[in-house]
């Protein structure tokens, strides 16, 4: 009884200290009045969403300025700025995306009608059927003019192009939704608009296909990868290190990650020597990937390299993995199509794993198996799954949830990249091939830091980021081609995701550095992390340090770049 007690007190301070900070119902608050707006609003591409939207932020900076700052608790505090950050970060955002659609926004000024169509159906607004199918029928009529008027005015551009594409595929999107509400339900709406909505639906899809093409091609830069993507310049690299707490200027991460790469190499090479090739790293890492295991064997490689890594931690009480949390992870098998723009296995709840198929030519299997080979796959598992990807997620559903607004991938990404940089200073790998595997992704880090940079800067084509990591890193062509796909064509990559890896890991080395100074042991440290959920790392180092925080907080802490 005495036993259940203690433990009944433990863990209702430990409840008490989650939910004691003042700014959880206000950030709790802020997250949902978005989501219940863009429920609503869901026309992305609207003057009507942006609008509002312009409106909602400038509610909640006023909302701020009314906290009162200084009678927060430091966890408070910390929230606050985190809080402030997002709304301003946000705000940036939703400028620029409003003033590309102003640009372009003329290609829907026949369309007044239609939006009152889809606003009022919102409220279930019963309408006038036949003046609607007029409305449609006039619609239909205007772009054919419209598309007329601008075959002989083209874009300057491809991205104002694709923005005034967006903006017609919004519109269609919206009048769907609206017309499916009524149809079948409203037998009058049902007998007048079936047609009408059917010939401007396809001239809608028409329309946004010639918007989509209708630019200028001298524009395009096509540099043979066949990857077309858009340099944000260095004005807004810096404005969006500034919302990531980072103080460095592009410049000066690149010149980083070339003294970062300059290492790697020189280790590369002495991983070489001990594998009996010499000073040739390149013919070292050939031998290295070519000891990929054969096909179907790929699943029980990843299970045997997670219980290694896993047991390697333990052993050495670094951090606290729960029970549960080495239950639940899983595996799934990556599609031939997301293989494509990502070659390489992933994680996050599941570990996604990226190996050959049937339908892929010889050359393309060669390619993945070789890209995927055990030595490779050493340094990653743990990345994806122990102490990394699914770690964070199962502890940030358990610790401070409220805080997953605030998610980075310098948080996210850099903190599996920071055990990678900690493992191997404890000897982590067995063998020089595992070392050579571990170096390849750590030199690739660099090299993301890079060619992201130069490209974003304007400096760096596509191809010249493929040749950079053929040449110099040692990728398979096809998987240097998926990596920069991935970078630049898609968008699962904002412009600072691929620097975040390294740049966040520098970050947590430099924070677990200063606090084992101050007496902390390394498992404190990294169950503190798991603790606090997700947050720029600048903001995190002010909690775990108790250090004070300005109201007004600006990127200050110039981290360490030493990983050694």
């Amino acid at each position: 009884m005495k036993k259940f007690l203690s433990s009944l007190i433990v863990f209702l301070s430990f409840s008490v200290s989650i939910y004691a900070n003042e700014m959880i119902d206000v950030i709790n608050t802020f997250k949902a009045d978005k989501y219940a707006l863009r429920r609503t609003y869901t026309l992305r591409e609207s003057s009507e969403y942006y609008s509002r939207f312009n409106t909602f932020y400038g509610d909640w900076q006023k909302k701020l300025k009314n906290i009162d700052f200084e009678s927060l608790s430091n966890d408070g505090k910390a929230d606050y700025v985190l809080l402030r950050n997002l709304i301003d970060k946000e705000t940036y955002l939703l400028d620029q995306d409003f003033g590309a659609f102003k640009e372009v926004a003329s290609v829907v000024d026949f369309a007044d009608n239609l939006y009152s169509f889809i606003q009022r159906r919102r409220r279930g607004k019963q309408p006038d059927a036949k003046a609607l199918a007029m409305t449609f029928n006039e619609a239909e009529k205007a772009i054919s003019e419209k598309i007329k008027t601008l075959e002989n005015a083209e874009y300057e551009d491809w991205f104002k192009a694709e923005k005034a594409a967006a903006i017609i595929y919004s519109l269609k999107t919206g009048l769907k939704e609206a017309y499916t509400f009524y149809y079948d339900y409203d037998p009058d709406f049902t007998w007048w608009m079936k047609t009408p909505y059917a010939s401007l639906d396809q001239k809608l899809k028409e329309y946004a296909e010639f918007l989509n093409e209708n630019y200028s091609k001298e524009s395009q830069k096509d540099d043979g990868s066949g990857i077309i993507g858009k340099p944000v310049g260095r004005k807004t690299l810096i404005k969006n290190l500034e919302f990531e707490f980072i103080p460095y200027s592009p410049e000066t991460l690149i010149s980083t990650a070339e003294e970062q790469f300059d290492w790697c190499k020189a280790e590369m090479i002495k991983a070489s020597e001990e594998m009996g090739y010499g000073k040739d790293w390149k013919a070292a890492l050939e031998h290295v990937k070519n000891t990929y295991v054969a096909p179907g064997k790929q699943p029980e490689l990843i299970k045997n390299l997670y219980n290694h890594s896993v047991n390697f931690i333990e052993e050495r009480d670094l951090i606290s993995i729960p029970e549960l949390a080495k239950e639940t992870w899983g595996m799934i098998m990556m599609t031939p199509e997301r293989q494509k723009v990502n070659p390489f296995f992933t994680g996050g709840w599941d570990i996604s794993i990226s190996y050959p198929t049937e339908g892929m030519s010889h050359e393309d299997k060669l390619m993945s198996m070789r890209g995927n080979n055990p030595n490779f796959s050493f340094p990653t598992v743990q990345h994806e799954l122990h102490p990394g990807h699914n770690l964070q997620y199962f502890m940030k559903q358990r610790h401070k949830p409220y805080r997953n607004s605030f998610d980075t991938p310098f948080w996210m990404e850099g903190w599996a990249l920071y055990w990678e940089i900690n493992l191997w200073n404890k000897d982590f790998p067995r063998t020089p091939e595992e070392k050579m595997g571990m170096l390849f992704w750590r030199i690739h880090r660099c090299a993301r830091i890079i060619f992201s940079l130069k490209y974003q800067l304007g400096e760096w084509t596509p191809q010249e980021c493929i040749a950079m990591l053929v040449d110099k890193v040692g990728h398979e062509y096809a998987n240097a081609e998926a990596e920069v796909r991935r970078s630049f064509a898609t968008s699962y990559t904002p412009p600072l995701y691929q620097l975040a890896y390294m740049t966040g890991g520098l970050q947590f080395y430099a924070l677990r550095n200063e606090l084992l100074e101050k007496g902390w042991t390394e498992k404190q440290f990294h169950d503190r992390v798991m603790q606090e959920n997700n947050m720029p790392v600048a903001i995190l180092r002010l909690l775990l340090e108790d250090k004070e925080i300005p109201k007004n907080y600006k990127a200050s802490w110039k981290f360490s770049t030493d990983f050694n």
